[in-house]
C-alpha cells in the first residue's frame, strides 16, 4: 500500500467537531495529547485542509512559539482544497481548486509519507464517501455539547469501520483508530 490518508479529528461524545457558533473551547489538551500529535506529525509529510480549517489554523500556527508541533505545522506541505479562496499565505501552503478526490487519488499514487486531515470535516466526509480515507482517528472528548457541527455529514452510504486500536488519556479523552473494514491489513 502506498501513502495513507489519515483523518485525525477531535469530537464531543455527542458527535460534534465544533460547538455552537463554531466554538472550540471544549477541546481537552494535555501532555498525552501533545505526545499523540507529535507522533502523528512525525509520520506525515503533507496536511490536507478545507478552507475554514485552513483559515483558522493559519491565524494561529505561523506565530505560535517554536516547538516540535509548531515547527511541523509550519514546515510541512499543506494543500488547501477550496474553490473560493484566491490565495494562501501560510508557509508551504498550496491552493488546490477543483475536485478533491481526483487530486487525492493522484497524491496517494505518488511516493512520499502519509497525509493527514485535521478538522476539515466536509473534506474528510467527502473523501470518506469516495473511499479515499485509510484511517480515521476520532479523538473523543468527555463532553456533551448539545449542538454544533456534526463530525460526519452527507455520508451517502453505509461505511463499515473496524476498530484497530484505542488509547485512553488520564484526562478522559479516548483516541479511537478505525479503518474501513473491507481493507486488507
Amino acid at each position: 500500500m502506498g501513502r495513507k490518508i489519515i483523518v485525525s479529528n477531535l469530537m464531543s461524545l455527542d458527535g460534534f467537531f465544533e460547538g455552537a457558533n463554531k466554538s472550540l473551547d471544549w477541546f481537552m489538551v494535555s501532555d498525552e495529547f501533545f505526545e499523540y500529535a507529535k507522533q502523528l506529525l512525525r509520520k506525515v509529510d503533507t496536511i490536507l485542509f478545507g478552507k475554514a480549517t485552513y483559515e483558522h489554523m493559519a491565524m494561529y500556527w505561523p506565530s505560535a512559539p517554536s516547538d516540535e508541533i509548531a515547527d511541523k505545522m509550519n514546515g510541512l506541505r499543506k494543500l488547501v482544497f477550496s474553490n473560493s479562496l484566491e490565495k494562501v499565505t501560510w508557509r508551504n501552503s498550496f491552493l488546490v481548486p477543483g475536485e478533491a478526490s481526483e487530486e487525492v487519488k493522484k497524491l496517494k499514487s505518488q511516493p512520499g509519507g502519509d497525509m493527514v486531515i485535521f478538522g476539515s470535516a466536509k473534506l474528510a466526509s467527502s473523501l470518506l464517501n469516495d473511499g479515499m480515507i485509510d484511517e480515521y482517528r476520532v479523538i473523543v472528548n468527555p463532553v456533551l455539547l448539545g449542538s454544533g457541527t456534526p463530525m460526519f455529514e452527507n455520508i451517502g452510504h453505509r461505511i463499515k469501520l473496524k476498530l484497530r486500536n484505542s488509547r485512553s488519556f488520564a484526562s478522559g479523552v479516548v483516541v479511537l483508530y478505525y479503518e474501513p473494514s473491507d481493507r486488507q491489513s
